[in-house]
């Protein structure tokens, strides 16, 4: 008989690996080797959320995340939506109307975005606050002391910009026209032109390395919007989604007085064709790992799991984020109606 056992132990064993090849197998399958996310240049707020996401993204997985800068996020839409890259950073702006299309959707009478419908929302992240900057000895004290003056402008490579722009001058009932428009690609080097004395006023995100630099080197200062009532209701109604914020004197860099700044939410993106096995993966090294993330940028203050989830988002969840969210309890029945109104739009 104990041959015979023998036998059926040698059996069972050859049963059981075959079972844990083939799991290893389709779990290889599943999960790549390597991600990208695209974001904005290195020195830019976004390149500096994309590296810490990566980070954690990747830790403990069988894959690693890489960042791929691109001159801004709207040139890097078109990939995303063709799944040639697996996640980006983007803002919910931007995200509205690339996923609606510009014949559905047009904010100061354009909408020069590649219509993007197969992107989805894995995790709703910081705000992103963004302000006027001029240089510290400068006469301009407050948006509405820019008119005439050179204001950089256009940002083909970072449309946000154009928007950003565009906001400022509208709550403070102004137009292109009073101002004198310097065309720049991106925010860095419209930076660079302020810097180099060949623009009066540019504008950057809260904190970004770009701002930390071009004050080292001559000293810049973030200005205020016009937050009155009437600016704020002027800056929503020209930019749905935009809303002003309050920073106390010296809560951020260049920030030397309470100034008022626009802000707006910033997505974690990807398109819905990544596979639900990448995505729960991925959100669960950053779940795990959230606290960890506000000493690698001090705008990942507001990247938390409160704020993961909310109906008045202008994309819909990636099936396997809604589910991951769910089994943790915090999707709301406001979400599945967001979801299926989102959904229908571009079913």
């Amino acid at each position: 008989m104990r041959p015979k056992h023998r036998g059926i132990s040698r059996s069972i064993t050859i049963l059981l690996t075959l079972c844990l090849w083939t799991c290893v197998v389709a779990d290889a399958q599943q999960l790549p080797r390597s991600l990208t996310i695209g974001a904005n240049p290195p020195g830019t707020v976004f390149y500096a959320l994309a590296s810490g996401l990566a980070k954690f993204a990747s830790e403990g997985a069988p894959f690693q995340m890489t960042v791929q800068p691109y001159t801004g996020t709207s040139t890097f839409l078109p990939l995303l939506n063709t799944g040639e890259i697996d996640f980006g950073i983007n803002n919910a702006v931007d995200m509205a109307l690339a996923y609606q299309g510009p014949d559905r959707l047009k904010i100061g009478g354009r909408n020069p975005f590649q219509h993007t419908p197969n992107a989805r929302l894995v995790m709703r992240g910081s705000v992103l606050l963004t302000a006027p900057l001029v240089r510290k000895d400068s006469p301009i004290k407050t948006i509405h002391d820019i008119r005439g003056k050179r204001v950089t402008g256009e940002y083909p490579a970072q449309l946000a910009n154009w928007y950003n722009l565009f906001g400022y001058l509208s709550g403070a009932g102004m137009k292109w026209e009073d101002v004198k428009i310097v065309p720049v690609p991106g925010v860095n080097e419209g930076v660079d032109a302020l810097v180099q004395g060949r623009a009066d006023v540019s504008l950057c995100a809260l904190d970004a390395a770009k701002v930390k630099e071009a004050d080292a080197a001559i000293g810049v200062r973030h200005i205020s919007m016009d937050c009155s009532p009437d600016g704020e209701k002027r800056l929503r109604r020209a930019v749905p989604g935009y809303y002003p914020h309050w920073l106390k004197r010296g809560q951020a860099t260049a920030v030397v007085e309470d100034t008022c700044v626009n802000a707006y939410d910033i997505y974690l993106t990807s398109h819905k064709g990544t596979a639900d096995r990448v995505i729960s993966t991925v959100l669960k090294g950053i779940w795990d790992n959230i606290e960890k993330l506000p000493p690698l940028h001090p705008s990942f203050k507001d990247w938390t799991r409160q704020r993961a989830v909310d109906p008045d988002v202008t994309l819909p969840y990636h099936p396997a984020a809604a589910q991951y969210y769910k089994e943790r309890g915090v999707w709301s029945a406001a979400l599945d109606d967001a979801q299926r109104k989102l959904l229908s739009l571009n079913p």
